[in-house]
């Protein structure tokens, strides 16, 4: 492992020399709008610009997830893949965006999550070709599609259930933040309670109608007063709230967002059955339609805190000068491991304004960031996700 460590300074110079390009690759792919179940136009963008960099395969496969594979030596050895999901939080489909780039930082919609990412993603054919490495394994960079909010996964899960072959281990790339060393996922639902309440034809009788943000609002007091256990550890957040159309007129229509969170796969199934019967109460009590949809959902799953792939990952980051951390991830990274499938979750660069309109990531830590995927992958290549 000694060896793959100090290369990382020479990786990192490399990788410098070839800045432009990388933010090349991050502008003419993060332009693209790709919010989630609206991706195809920025699928064929990377797959074209993957194509550019003669990578052996290239398509976008029936989940709409576009795919590449660099060929290694050992037909023999299980594949590593290296995953960026494509989608971002952005709802706006216009043509294109407009990225802006100064020595310092890229700004644009997205470019925190996860544009950036995927165009490290896409830069990876030709990186490998400076630093003149190869590998046993085939190397697989996907960017899966319908990862957030409804997405719920919904690609990355159908491509390994139907991958043909075993997975000998995944990174995961996510613009931000740097240092993050991700192992872990916890249980969570997220889910939508709404609440619609039928305007009366007589204007007079409209004003007996129950307020659709008063039922919301006693709905949240109902939810916050469950009981939580320390142990297993859990949370209900409530994480976004709308309601209403005028000042001086009774709400017809509200709305709030939550989410579940524990390490027990139980304890979110308990808490988001006792949300419903609070739901079903309230539909009962009040003369309005209450609705409880889920969302998302993710199961409770981690590799060993001693895994040889957390250890390799920390030990680069050290050797970066780059302090780890660690959080629960809701990326693909809890499908690999569902799977048994060893994996983790790398951040690239440091960013800010997350899923706002001024979302920015910084240029000079990229490089950094991005030395850890080939130190990591020719980890992987000799054996450190092999242990059984």
């Amino acid at each position: 492992m000694d060896r793959f460590i100090d290369l990382l300074p020479a990786f990192e110079a490399e990788i410098r020399n070839i800045r432009e390009i990388i933010i090349s690759n991050i502008v003419l792919i993060g332009q693209v709008p790709a919010p989630t179940f609206h991706e195809q136009r920025r699928a064929q963008r990377l797959v074209e610009r993957l194509a550019d960099f003669q990578v052996d395969e290239c398509t976008i496969d029936d989940f709409g997830n576009p795919i590449a594979i660099i060929r290694g030596t050992s037909p023999s050895r299980p594949p590593i893949f290296v995953v960026a999901h494509l989608d971002t939080f952005s709802q706006d489909q216009e043509e294109s965006y407009n990225f802006q780039v100064t020595d310092k930082i890229i700004s644009g919609p997205g470019v925190s999550d996860n544009s950036a990412a995927v165009g490290v993603l896409a830069s990876l054919p030709e990186i490998f070709r400076r630093l003149k490495l190869c590998f046993e394994s085939d190397i697989v960079l996907v960017a899966p599609t319908l990862c957030l909010g409804r997405g719920n996964l919904k690609s990355i899960r159908r491509l390994l259930r139907n991958w043909a072959t075993p997975i000998r281990g995944a990174i995961c790339l996510e613009s931000v933040e740097l240092g993050r060393l991700n192992y872990y996922s916890d249980g969570m639902i997220r889910g939508e309670v709404e609440c619609s309440s039928i305007a009366a034809v007589d204007p007079w009788e409209r004003h007996r109608k129950p307020n659709a943000i008063l039922v919301i609002n006693e709905v949240i007091n109902t939810i916050l007063s469950l009981r939580l256990p320390q142990k297993p550890r859990c949370q209900i957040v409530i994480g976004k709230i709308s309601g209403g159309f005028d000042h001086g007129n009774i709400a017809y229509e509200a709305k709030i967002g939550f989410e579940i969170r524990s390490d027990s796969d139980e304890m979110v199934k308990d808490l988001y059955g006792q949300i419903r019967d609070i739901v079903e109460e309230f539909d009962k009590r009040f003369d309005v339609e209450l609705k409880l949809q889920r969302i998302s959902n993710l199961n409770a799953t981690r590799l060993r805190y001693n895994h040889p792939l957390i250890k390799c990952g920390s030990r680069i980051l050290d050797r970066l000068g780059v302090e780890t951390f660690s959080e629960p991830s809701e990326t693909a990274l809890s499908i690999f491991l569902h799977r048994q499938i060893p994996a983790i979750t790398l951040g690239l660069t440091h960013g800010d304004n997350f899923h706002q309109d001024g979302a920015m990531i910084e240029i000079e830590p990229l490089c950094k960031g991005i030395s850890q995927i080939p130190a990591l992958i020719m980890a992987m290549d000799h054996g450190v996700c092999d242990e059984q």
